[in-house]
């Protein structure tokens, strides 16, 4: 119990990233390609390392967020960030909560209808953040990422005695569609990268409520959550490679049919008896997503308007929870149709910005802003300048393969 007090933020970031990318995108992976993307999957996570990790460590050492940092940067890159967060956390919302309302219909039954369950859905989270703030998601969290790795582990177990594991050899897809999977898997695992500012907010909020959480608690913190995105992006991956590698199965693209297909294609595969852990592993990996995005858009974006204007303003987080709640409705009540181009527009935004951020995060740390004592030292330094180079050319990679 001692421990699930000391951890927060670190769990959140994991809640936030552990959902479309893992369940959706890692078993994916693993059903075409078995284990041959396990490389990506440990590249990516080398080269972003640094800078959602500069998130606490710029809270920490200063008691600002990352927000108020590229205040001090420059005004136009606080813009910057307002203008891209406004144009995607309402299709990321959406999309996030279409997935949970597809494993919900599955695991609860009482109606199929994805957009009632979405919305029910919807309206409980934000009951759930506005009357409980954020004291009630950190201790929840711990319990939904705890429920989420030992339903996923009891998962892989089940199938490793019911098949014969593919080979490890590690492939690079070269053509077509195959090509474009690699991209979109390795851009959004394990997240877009502006959610290191979401970190940086939760890490203040953190300390707050226990003052003992000081910078090595948060980066022992921030690790064990990232080192958990990292296990169970292996463990999604393993389920796909065990389960559908070379079976002629493969999965619709349609979040809500995905949902279906999830649970029916492990069920058929690894017994009946498996139902309630795929569809707890998959139920509580996108309520973990659905809960934090929903927490972390409206907090960043109240934060940033006050810092865009000066002064508070009734621009609070209760305003733009409740606005992205209702955004988030009026998508799936009038243009679902259009869900997958929205998603698309809202992807490559995230994905493209990804050295935006990676840049601007390591620039902050660096300068004369963060005290000396709390900058990266050599190592952090060549990785970061490592990971930015990948980025960029991973992303001038992405325009020429369009």
């Amino acid at each position: 119990m001692q421990l699930l007090k000391r951890i927060g933020p670190g769990l959140l970031f994991a809640g936030a990233a552990i959902g479309v990318s893992h369940l959706v995108q890692s078993t994916r992976a693993g059903a075409d390609f078995g284990f041959g993307l396990l490389w990506a999957l440990l590249l990516i996570h080398l080269f972003k390392y640094p800078f959602f990790q500069y998130g606490p460590r710029y809270a920490m050492a200063t008691g600002e967020s990352l927000l108020q940092g590229y205040l001090k940067l420059g005004k136009a890159f606080l813009l910057a960030y307002f203008i891209l967060t406004m144009a995607t956390m309402f299709t990321i919302q959406t999309a996030v909560t279409i997935v949970t309302a597809g494993l919900a219909a599955n695991l609860f039954g009482l109606t199929a209808d994805p957009v009632i369950w979405s919305i029910i859905i919807t309206v409980i989270c934000t009951a759930i953040l506005l009357f409980g703030h954020y004291k009630l998601l950190d201790r929840l969290m711990k319990y939904i990422v705890l429920i989420l790795t030992l339903c996923t582990l009891s998962a892989v177990i089940i199938a490793l005695t019911n098949s014969n594991p593919p080979e490890l050899d590690q492939v690079f897809p070269t053509e077509g569609a195959a090509l474009a999977f690699l991209i979109a898997f390795m851009g959004w695992m394990p997240a877009p990268m502006d959610i290191s500012v979401w970190h940086s907010l939760w890490s203040i909020e953190k300390q707050q409520i226990a003052p003992e959480y000081d910078a090595d608690k948060a980066l022992n913190d921030f690790n064990l959550g990232y080192a958990s995105t990292i296990i169970l992006g292996v463990f999604f991956i393993s389920l796909g490679a065990l389960v559908m590698y070379d079976s002629g199965n493969s999965f619709s693209a349609g979040a809500g049919a995905f949902a279906s297909e999830f649970i029916n294609l492990y069920t058929s595969s690894l017994g009946e008896n498996t139902f309630l852990i795929i569809a707890l592993a998959g139920f509580t990996a996108m309520v973990s997503t659905t809960l934090t995005t929903l927490d972390a858009s409206p907090r960043t974006m109240a934060q940033a308007t006050q810092l865009i204007t000066g002064k508070k303003t009734i621009f609070n987080f209760t305003f733009w929870i409740v606005i992205l709640a209702l955004g988030t409705i009026g998508i799936l009540l009038f243009f679902l149709s259009e869900m997958k181009t929205l998603i698309d527009v809202a992807t490559i935004l995230s994905f493209l910005t990804a050295p935006f951020y990676a840049a601007l995060n390591f620039r902050l740390i660096t300068s004369k802003h963060t005290p000396e004592a709390q900058r990266p030292g050599k190592f952090m330094v060549v990785l970061s300048w490592s990971g930015i180079v990948f980025l960029c050319a991973f992303s001038l990679w992405y325009i020429t393969t369009l």
